[in-house]
Parts: C-alpha cells; structure tokens; sequence
C-alpha cells in the first residue's frame, strides 16, 4: 500500500477481494457493479473506478442502456436519468486525462 494513495489503495484492494471471491463471471460482476452505482446515485468518479473493468469484461453502451433500462423500475427513473448524465460526466473525465497524458508524453501536438 502506498503512503501517497491509501484510500485508493484501500478500495482497489476491496475490489479485488470482491472479485476473487465471487461466482459471478467479469461482465456479469461488472454489470451487477454498474446496476448498485446507479442505485446508490454514485458520483462520476464511481463510474470512472469501474471503466476499466467494465470495458475490459466487454461491457458496451448497449449492457450500460440495458442495466439502466432493467433499474428503471426499482431505482425510478429520476436515479437512471441522473446516472446518464454521471456516466456521461466520467466518459468526459476519462477522455480529459488521456488529452492530458498524450499531450505530457508528446505524443499528440494539436498545433493549437
């Protein structure tokens, strides 16, 4: 664990344990993961702690519809509308860092 990061430490390490022993396979853990975020209102950054693993168990826009769909009627339609729009809050998150580390490592001159 790192002295810089132990909170992040400390729920990547939550992560994995839940992983490891649990019977559901990736996708499914990860769609599972992805219905209790929307559930709980979870903010952005929830969303974007889980992307990698999501993309990496083949989540896909249409699984993110469904789950959200599947919720509607247990969560109500005001946590799915609020859960859009925080997805779409992390998807911005996400591509704003890979602008910022491409543009640190040289590897993209817009010129601008």
């Amino acid at each position: 664990m790192s002295a810089e990061t132990p909170v992040l430490d400390t729920l990547a390490d939550i992560t994995a344990a839940s992983a490891d022993h649990n019977s559901l396979g990736p996708r499914e853990l990860m769609l599972a993961r992805i219905a209790a975020l929307i559930a709980v209102d979870a903010p952005p950054a929830s969303y974007l702690a889980n992307a990698g693993a999501a993309v990496d168990s083949g989540i896909t826009a249409d699984d993110l519809q469904g789950v959200m769909i599947a919720v509607a009627p247990v969560v109500g339609t005001a946590r799915v509308v609020s859960a859009g729009g925080k997805i779409l809050r992390a998807l911005g998150l996400a591509i704003t860092v890979a602008d910022s580390e491409l543009s640190d490592d040289g590897d993209l001159d817009t010129g601008q």
